[in-house]
């Protein structure tokens, strides 16, 4: 008989570098799966790290070897400070995303850091992790895995849309099956450039508000052919690299300029992917961008719904306990209507303590 009640933690690491999410969550699996937040903290990123994992994309095999032992490392500490902090002595498993350092799904490759075995030994607890490997083996992108929590516990929105590192939603097609994909990148671009004006973010899109839209790269930009293609599609950060930041560097733009032209990028994009008067549930960092929701406003008659801090925070790192939950339970956690996998799918893998 299947455990119906979980004490889980989630950890999830994103593309913006902003720190690693964690999430003390109470799951239940019947009569239906629900779950409510117990303990949360965001640990910011020291500029080291944030330059070690950035920079990741150009090691080779041994190099991130190496630092796949370290940042398991890490993130073992972070966990147990996390772990002493509240006072947590129930936990069934910690169910952990690690760090994307490699996305290549066309080549078959995906590697996120920070899953080795190590991890059960040192937080001497069952790890459930390595989640997206196994989709990009059966053909998938390996992304977005956050779609099985959308349709289990939100199901209540026609969308929910991630404004994180990269802008991604999910929803049910005429067929009810669930559809999910990368819409374009976010604050992966807009943090790089508020840091260039001494900011981490663009706080409430102050920068781009004062900024002005360059029409030529605007419509460069939208004319980027990924956004043409049909679903399953998943960005990375060398996509970014490739296709976007030279774009942005040639045109000599001042900051703001960047920042409001990329808003509004962002904004005409989001805006296209949603039906009239739907119910969009928005989460992710990018929800405290009020220019930009403002501006997708514009766009569309859509109608969104930024829910309480918790939840806009540590979605993600909820997820991803759930993603464990069904791991254990050995039910599918990864769905192929949104991966482009072969079939559905239970991914991760477990690594129990021997201590």
């Amino acid at each position: 008989m299947r455990q119906k009640n979980y004490k889980i933690i989630g950890v999830m690491s994103g593309t913006s570098l902003d720190g690693v999410d964690l999430a003390y969550v109470n799951i239940t699996s019947y009569p239906q799966y629900t779950y409510n937040f117990i303990a949360t903290a965001t640990i910011p990123y020291t500029s080291h790290w944030q330059e070690l994992l950035r920079d990741a994309i150009h090691l080779d095999a041994k190099k991130r070897a190496a630092l796949d032992e370290t940042y398991s490392t890490y993130l073992a500490t972070v966990i147990r400070d996390f772990i002493k902090q509240h006072n947590i002595t129930q936990l069934d498993a910690i169910c952990s995303h690690g760090h994307t350092v490699l996305h290549q799904p066309h080549n078959g490759i995906t590697v996120q850091i920070g899953n080795l075995p190590k991890l059960a030994q040192e937080l001497n607890t069952t790890i459930v992790c390595d989640f997206r490997v196994q989709d990009v083996a059966l053909g998938g992108q390996g992304a977005p895995l956050v779609p099985i929590g959308d349709q289990l516990f939100f199901s209540q929105y026609d969308y929910c849309l991630n404004l994180g590192g990269f802008a991604n939603c999910s929803f049910e097609n005429n067929q009810n099956t669930r559809i999910a994909y990368d819409i374009c990148p976010a604050n992966i671009v807009l943090n790089k450039y508020a840091q260039q004006l001494g900011k981490a973010y663009d706080d409430e899109g102050a920068f781009a508000k004062a900024g002005t839209v360059n029409t030529p790269l605007l419509k460069q930009l939208n004319a980027i052919s990924y956004y043409n293609q049909p679903p399953p599609k998943s960005l990375g950060l060398e996509w970014v690299v490739e296709h976007i930041f030279p774009s942005i560097e040639k045109t000599n733009l001042k900051t703001e300029d960047i920042l409001a032209t990329f808003t509004e990028h962002i904004a005409i994009q989001l805006a296209q992917q949603f039906k009239e008067d739907a119910k969009v549930l928005i989460t992710g960092g990018g929800a405290y961008n009020t220019f930009l929701l403002d501006r997708v406003k514009t766009h569309t008659t859509a109608q969104f719904y930024v829910p309480d801090k918790q939840l806009v925070e540590f979605k993600e790192a909820l997820v991803f306990g759930l993603l464990g939950v069904l791991k254990l339970q050995e039910i599918p956690n990864v769905l192929s209507s949104v991966t482009g996998a072969r079939q559905d799918h239970c991914s991760g893998k477990i690594y129990h303590s021997t201590v």
